[in-house]
């Protein structure tokens, strides 16, 4: 892969400051100042029309004067200077700039016009830019730092990027008395034009940088940002702290999901579902940073504890249970040779408290044992300084069984001038150590996290219509139809048709306008019937007075028709009524109230919602949210993550519900939101589940107009499986062919195809001798996102079996605009066709997609690919310095 575009930003050649000072207490004497002293092996040039020398070095009045080639600028000059000195360089072929100018967006509507100024000249010139209003950015390996922070962080492995300037100086102090080092600090400020998709684009492919440290206050483009921090997250951990938890993100909620669901419950299901590990505060974040960055990646949560004192286990027992993290339980042979090293007066149960005269040897046995067991995912080891003990010696036995084993060993060596040397011991061999147990607990939680994110980012959802397809155009000719009449509000009858569109179970429902009508409704559904008024305007439906249930009879059909209409008009006497709805009772003795929902986040775009459902949703507040699209591992953790799971289980008389039919009507759910893009807040409450099935018993649809936009999934945070780009193709000998989209469940199919290769087939697709793909290969190729690249297979059905005939697939390069691709066919069905076709439908997807130009480098004797590019168009190109291969190039 060719540079990225963004290094210019991180380690530029040369730069030149612009506002450079004499005066060391502001920011254009700060920046100089730290660039010219901090090791920076490149020139720094002091723009200055006002001085003819800067901190004792020659200043320049303008840009063209400085006679030579500048990579960036950095600019510390009022706002209002800022777009005609980007123009200056984009002109002089400056490709990068860091501006860290206040007064553009932040102040109102003259500096958004000033921004939108800056923007569009920056973009005239194809020059980037961090900032405005932000610290700076650091690359500590090289001594480059374009901040106005007091002195340059430590070289290190862990990057940081934050919206925060102030904190990002409160970091970098705090990390220097801690010894923390950094590959790069990236302070991004208003983030008006590059963002953290780009800067986690350019950070995945950084050698230098091994975690990522993310500390959020908003994000601008829910897609970019999700789609780079997964492709992030799968190499390296991601943590992130994100502020403003508690303000909500949904005004004027029209339905219970919107009510329920707050912009910080979307944020962190997308930060679960891109595998990142979410914290509280600073200190949480570096110390699962040093975690994680030791040699830890993969952990249950089963933790054991190895104390030499009762209280400190307790609190850390405590605080574990708070967490939601289970204490392992040790198994008989555990326990038994414990029991053989331990005094008879250990605990005898997790945690393992081996009694305040514990020595070295002690603490290696029990640590040995819990280690040993199959039950234990991780181990704490806890220390208070007593006369019998010595810190030092323990800390040795912990680091060696540390080293021997694949299972996280946490430290917490508790007081200070006992134990320094021991911490000293711990941090250089990289053992995460802390001074209490509520933050070695803590540490260990998001460690656990860590793997069960991991789980759900591996997660890529295929097609969800396995059965009975849902009737997609109609459900959208309905909701064209409620818009075309300027309504946004779906009646009962009119959400339940929607639901039966995509194959959701729904309780039969009409509408009475009269009594006479209700009467002779209830009598074609039949005794008893439930009531409900029919309002556009009437949310909570119980609330106004509008619903009756078990309605037996003639008379009381009569009776309960005129008491809603009189009640309702008293309670919201500004509703607009549209008669009463009739529906049979449903009554389910086994049935759980659950509910079902869709919510609009402004940010990430749709979000489900599952929980517990009935009249007191909001006072019970018991949901679990998830970012679409779903599978059922997602739909199992979606269900799991809330309190009322444990009902749907069997207890007291009640058999278990029926599980599969409530993960295939939240599958359908996320096929909905999906396919219409219209949605903006949907309930399915109450959704009765008992062990025959699930019921829709009652429904509301909120929609409204969407943009128009090529990209049929634009409002979408994660691209779903792109279900409109598989096709039939027939080979010349009538050979039935499927070419579509890989998805995660063809793993076995590829490993298959791969296998079959001859060894030349292989080689000169993979440039290796490789014979298969290792597991995490098989991943990387079948777990896609479908934003940033694409696989196209061909299958066929062989023996009953489904047979890959071959592949092409394209992976889009950091600039946005060019792909790398690549293709391979099965030896015995070369020659046929087959890869031609897929790299002319692969082509046009990459066309859509608005790719600009398609590469490749391609081994000189492989004639066959060779060939098969010179015939679609490619140029064939030399590559300089490598006879042996040739460089494949077309412009879309």
């Amino acid at each position: 892969m060719t540079q990225h575009y963004l290094k210019v930003l991180f380690a530029p050649k040369s730069v030149a400051v612009f506002g450079a000072s004499d005066r060391l207490d502001s920011v254009g004497g700060v920046v100089y100042e730290n660039l010219r002293t901090g090791g920076f092996a490149g020139p720094v040039f002091a723009i200055n029309p006002k001085r003819e020398t800067v901190q004792g070095q020659k200043a320049y009045a303008s840009l063209e004067d400085v006679g030579q080639s500048v990579d960036l600028a950095v600019i510390c000059t009022p706002a209002a200077t800022v777009p005609d000195i980007i123009e200056t360089c984009g002109k002089m072929g400056v490709r990068g700039a860091v501006i860290l100018t206040a007064g553009f967006s932040e102040a109102g509507a003259e500096g958004l016009a000033l921004e939108k100024r800056l923007l569009d000249i920056a973009a005239h010139y194809g020059l980037r830019f961090i900032g405005p209003n932000c610290l700076g950015t650091m690359r500590p390996s090289i001594g480059f730092n374009a901040t106005f922070n007091r002195g340059i962080a430590k070289p290190g492995n862990l990057a940081l990027v934050s919206q925060s300037g102030a904190l990002c100086t409160a970091i970098l102090d705090w990390a220097q008395g801690n010894s923390i080092g950094f590959s790069s600090v990236i302070s991004l400020g208003a983030s008006a034009d590059v963002d953290f998709g780009e800067i986690l684009d350019f950070l995945v492919h950084d050698p230098q940088t091994e975690s990522i440290l993310l500390y959020i206050e908003g994000i601008r483009q829910s897609r970019s940002f999700m789609s780079a921090l997964r492709a992030a997250a799968r190499v390296k951990p991601v943590i992130a702290v994100k502020v403003g938890r508690h303000a909500s993100g949904m005004k004027a909620a029209q339905s219970h999901t919107g009510a329920l669901v707050g912009g910080d419950d979307a944020f962190d299901a997308a930060l679960k579902r891109a595998g990142v590990v979410r914290v509280q505060s600073v200190t949480q974040l570096f110390a699962v940073a040093l975690a994680l960055t030791s040699r830890y990646r993969r952990c249950g949560n089963r933790l054991a504890i190895v104390t030499n004192a009762g209280g400190p286990g307790v609190i850390a027992t405590d605080r574990a249970a708070d967490l939601g993290l289970a204490l392992a339980e040790l198994s008989t042979e555990t326990i038994a040779n414990l029991n053989k090293v331990l005094p008879p007066t250990w605990s005898h149960h997790n945690p393992v408290d081996i009694i305040g005269d514990a020595n070295a040897e002690r603490y290696e046995m029990a640590i040995d044992a819990c280690l040993k067991d199959d039950g234990v995912d991780g181990i704490l080891v806890i220390l208070t300084p007593q006369a019998m003990t010595n810190p030092t010696a323990v800390a040795e036995k912990v680091i060696a069984l540390a080293n021997s084993s694949p299972k996280p060993v946490l430290a917490c060596w508790m007081g200070e001038m006992q134990v320094r040397e021991a911490r000293q011991l711990f941090t250089g061999a990289r053992i995460p150590n802390y001074r209490t147990p509520e933050l070695a607990v803590e540490t260990f939680s998001f460690i656990a996290a860590f793997y069960h994110n991991q789980q759900l980012l591996m997660q890529s959802p295929g097609p969800l219509s396995h059965h009975e397809e849902p009737d997609v155009e109609g459900a959208r000719m309905l909701i064209e139809s409620v818009l075309a009449e300027r309504r946004t509000v779906l009646s009962e009858m009119e959400s339940k048709a929607l639901l039966s569109a995509f194959r959701i179970p729904v309780a039969q429902t009409m509408v009475a306008h009269s009594p006479n009508e209700a009467l002779l409704i209830a009598q074609q559904l039949g005794f008893p019937v439930a009531m409900k008024i029919n309002s556009p305007d009437i949310t909570h439906k119980t609330d106004a007075g509008g619903v009756r249930l078990n309605v037996a009879t003639a008379g009381q059909l009569r009776a309960a028709y005129h008491d809603i209409i009189e009640q309702v008009q008293k309670k919201a006497p500004n509703a607009r009524i549209d008669g009463i709805s009739i529906e049979s009772m449903v009554v389910k003795p086994n049935g759980r109230e659950l509910m079902v929902g869709i919510v609009s986040d402004p940010v990430f775009g749709p979000v489900i919602t599952f929980g517990a459902g009935g009249t007191a949703v909001e006072v019970l507040a018991d949901r679990a949210v998830a970012l679409p699209p779903l599978n059922q591992h997602l739909v199992g953790n979606l269900i799991n993550g809330t309190r009322v799971s444990r009902l749907l289980k069997a207890f007291r008389n009640m058999p278990p519900a029926d599980i599969g039919a409530l993960e295939s009507l939240l599958l359908r759910v996320s096929e909905m939101v999906c396919e219409l893009p219209w949605i903006r807040e949907m309930d399915i409450n109450p959704l009765i589940v008992d062990e025959r099935g699930a019921l829709a018993a009652d429904a509301r649809v909120i929609v409204g107009f969407c943009p128009a936009t090529a990209d049929r999934y634009s409002h979408m945070a994660i691209y779903p499986y792109p279900t409109h780009l598989v096709s039939l193709w027939q080979l010349a000998d009538g050979t039935d062919i499927i070419i579509r989209p890989v998805r995660s469940e063809d793993a076995e199919v590829m490993q298959a195809f791969v296998r079959a290769m001859s060894d030349e087939s292989r080689y000169f697709r993979f440039m290796d001798t490789m014979r298969e793909l290792n597991q995490s290969m098989l991943s990387r190729f079948t777990q896609i996102d479908y934003d940033r690249e694409m696989a196209l297979i061909a299958t066929t059905e062989e023996g009953g079996q489904e047979l890959m005939l071959g592949v092409a697939r394209y992976i889009i390069n950091p600039d946005g605009e060019s792909c790398e691709f690549a293709t391979a066919v099965a030896d015995a069905w070369q020659g046929r066709g087959i890869g031609q076709k897929l790299m002319r439908m692969l082509m046009e997807v990459a066309r859509d997609k608005g790719l600009r130009v398609m590469e490749s480098e391609v081994l000189a004797r492989n004639a066959g690919m060779l060939e098969l590019a010179e015939a679609l168009g490619f140029e064939i190109l030399p590559l300089e310095g490598d006879e042996g291969v040739r460089g494949v190039r077309k412009k879309l």
